[in-house]
């Protein structure tokens, strides 16, 4: 599973990563984020979503489907790519609203220790699902089995999209999207980086730099 993340990338430089993985120009109508060190879940996270014009905009982790009546329940921010297409909270939204969560690197904890897993200098863009129930867009985070070399820190892993995939996850039919409900490769895998950081992450409230060292 994925329950905090960073995102440290921002600006152009956060549409220009965008725009060349999604090999299309990009809009951000409501600006970009500023630097974040310690996301959870319900909090506002970057998706970058087909629309009339690919859109990098703000969205509540934690998926409201477009018949949620009230916010009650606890928060959907991931996804498990084993049922996510037959699901009822996610089946409708894995259709047709398939988006990117951009990432810097990712949080897990082993042994009671949060460890910090990164893609040295890229970015990791995740799939995600997007949707508009309550009158407000949001998203949550498909997850799979863990792999080797990394299923030593947990037996889950977000699902983290190749560039040769990502056409088909947002704008594939169902069936090619369906064929990418599988974990990452080992050999992509093979490049993250892990680290045991600051305990302090374990407090939502701690959002700084420092959280990493």
């Amino acid at each position: 599973m994925c329950g905090r993340f960073v995102l440290f990338t921002t600006g152009d430089s956060l549409i220009e990563a965008a725009e060349a993985v999604v090999g299309r120009s990009v809009v951000a109508p409501q600006g970009t984020p500023g630097p974040r060190y310690n996301l959870a879940p319900t909090q506002i996270i970057p998706i970058v979503r087909p629309g009339d014009e690919m859109i990098l905009e703000p969205a509540r982790w934690g998926l409201f489907p477009h018949w949620k009546k009230d916010d009650s329940g606890p928060p959907l921010f991931n996804a498990r790519g084993e049922t996510v297409a037959e699901k009822p909270s996610f089946r409708d939204a894995f259709k047709q609203q398939r988006c990117l969560i951009p990432m810097d690197g990712y949080y897990e904890w082993h042994d009671k220790k949060p460890h910090f897993v990164s893609l040295g200098d890229e970015i990791m863009w995740a799939a995600g699902l997007w949707s508009t129930g309550l009158n407000q867009v949001s998203a949550t985070m498909v997850t799979t089995e863990s792999v080797e070399p990394i299923a030593w820190l947990h037996n889950r892993l977000p699902r983290f999209l190749e560039h040769d995939e990502i056409d088909a996850w947002l704008f594939g039919s169902v069936e090619e999207a369906s064929g990418l409900l599988h974990p990452v490769s080992q050999e992509w895998v093979k490049h993250l980086s892990i680290r045991e950081v600051s305990s302090e992450v374990g407090n939502v409230r701690n959002d700084h730099e420092g959280l990493l060292a």
